[in-house]
């Protein structure tokens, strides 16, 4: 055997001694009362506030510099919220649903159970390392499920500090965090799967996953587009663009990929983009709330477009304040944009995972339609404009994960709304109601009344079970 393959098998087996317990845990303790469910919430929050220094320490550590207020913001207070929703709602999400009886059966009754799965695996990716990570735990755990969460090798500092918060939050028998090999993990036969990462790796955990029919959450990426309607080049537009595009160094699954403007205004929204991105980073990319990319494989993932772009005849141009500034940081990427963006370039069809903003121009609204369904269908998708029918049309004919109009990425942190991809972007919704039933399993249950119909259609046969089908056949 190779090293790879006695890894895995090594791996393959710790992994499976752990689901053993779990599994054999949730049989023997049975399914946790609400009142369990909202204290393991209750203090899922509370150590999460307690470590907010260590996190932040700890994600700027990996990402060699990340926004200490972009990691209060978009990884403790995401999770923090999430919790509070889960919470607040847990006693209607878990109460039995009522159904239609049929005619038939009119008095009985039906309804509807949400019963935990059992065990719930979560693979995390890096770039949001607690959000992402910690987001599908707790849905789990709200569900009444056992929770397995392997994270991203990239952000082992934060993994510590994740891994000794659940360590002392939980026995390993109900929430543990494990290392190891990825493809021995989404081989097991898991109750339910959430991968949250990309397109390529979700293929192989789908696959690997198939082996034991586990049903899976695939929370992917894509090319998330942003259109901009003619007239609404806008500070105020183009401001929130910026943020969406920038936000922790642009490494956000749901950041505008791409900007569609009309072909009037390309030039008024370069130098608007050119203003807001001074605005925001008044101390440029070294300044201390712009982020670093994660690694230098991701760095040079993103160089090596740029320069396939320019050798291909786009136009870069490195935009804000000193851009320059960049050279001073490690794997730090000035903001970029790009003009004269053509189908041959990498740029155009790999999902940008960084501060570089291809922008295209359209004539009409339909061009810029079709070339958004001209590729994979996007995990988000971004209009600035007037409520009108120029608006409905372009959320009637594309489709993609949400939706957010005259704004970016915000949609992620409405907590009663489900997130989630739709085709290469993901299968499957996690958050809001979407979430706790994602990780349970509805269990419909029909109650038999004493007198029912059906009694009359049973053998023997007789002209009396003629006339009853003549009846309910008409």
């Amino acid at each position: 055997m190779t090293t790879r393959e006695v890894t895995q098998s090594t791996d393959a087996e710790r992994f499976g001694h752990i689901l053993q317990a779990q599994r054999a845990a949730y049989l023997r303790e049975g399914v946790p009362s609400l009142a369990a469910r909202r204290n393991d919430l209750r203090r899922f929050k509370a150590a999460l506030i307690a470590r907010r220094s260590a996190i932040e320490t700890a994600i700027d550590t990996d990402f060699g510099h990340r926004s200490r207020h972009e990691t209060a913001f978009l990884e403790i207070l995401g999770v923090v919220q999430g919790i509070d929703y889960l919470h607040r709602n847990l006693r209607r999400f878990m109460r039995p649903a009522r159904r239609h009886i049929d005619l038939l059966l009119r008095f009985g009754s039906n309804h509807i159970e949400y019963q935990p799965l059992g065990v719930v695996g979560v693979i995390s990716p890096w770039n949001y390392p607690v959000n992402l990570s910690l987001l599908p735990v707790v849905t789990a755990i709200a569900a009444g499920n056992r929770v397995m969460l392997k994270p991203s090798k990239l952000t082992p500092a934060t993994n510590a500090v994740i891994a000794s918060m659940l360590g002392e939050l939980f026995p390993p028998e109900q929430v543990t965090m494990v290392s190891g090999d990825g493809s021995a993990f989404s081989s097991l036969p898991f109750d339910h799967l959430v991968f949250t990462g990309s397109t390529e790796v979700g293929r192989a955990v789908m696959k690997a996953a198939a082996d034991n029919l586990v049903p899976v959450t695939l929370e992917l990426g894509g090319k998330s587009p942003a259109i901009v309607a003619k007239g609404r080049v806008t500070d105020r537009t183009v401001s929130d663009i910026v943020f969406g595009k920038l936000l922790s160094g642009g490494q956000t699954c749901i950041a505008p990929d791409y900007a569609l403007v009309h072909e009037a205004e390309i030039d008024t929204f370069i130098a608007r983009y050119d203003r807001q991105v001074k605005a925001a980073y008044p101390d440029g990319p070294a300044g201390e709330d712009y982020t670093s990319i994660v690694d230098d494989k991701q760095y040079k993932i993103l160089t090596g477009l740029i320069d396939d772009a320019r050798a291909h005849g786009a136009q870069i141009i490195e935009v804000g304040h000193r851009p320059g500034d960049a050279a001073r940081r490690p794997h730090t990427l000035a903001p970029t944009v790009v003009l004269g963006v053509t189908d041959d370039m990498r740029i155009a069809y790999e999902e940008i995972f960084g501060p570089i903003l291809p922008i295209f121009s359209y004539r009409d609204i339909d061009d810029a339609i079709n070339y958004v369904n001209a590729r994979p269908r996007p995990l988000a998708l971004y209009y600035f404009g007037d409520d009108g029918p120029e608006r409905r049309t372009v959320l009637d004919r594309t489709t993609s994960g949400n939706v957010t109009i005259n704004g970016t990425i915000m949609h992620v942190a409405q907590d009663d709304l489900p997130f989630g991809g739709v085709g290469a972007s993901g299968i499957g919704k996690y958050h809001g109601i979407e979430g706790f039933r994602t990780l349970s399993h509805p269990k419909g249950i029909h109650v038999q009344g004493r007198w029912n119909a059906t009694r009359l259609l049973r053998a023997p046969f007789n002209k009396r079970t003629e006339a009853l089908l003549n009846f309910f056949l008409r």
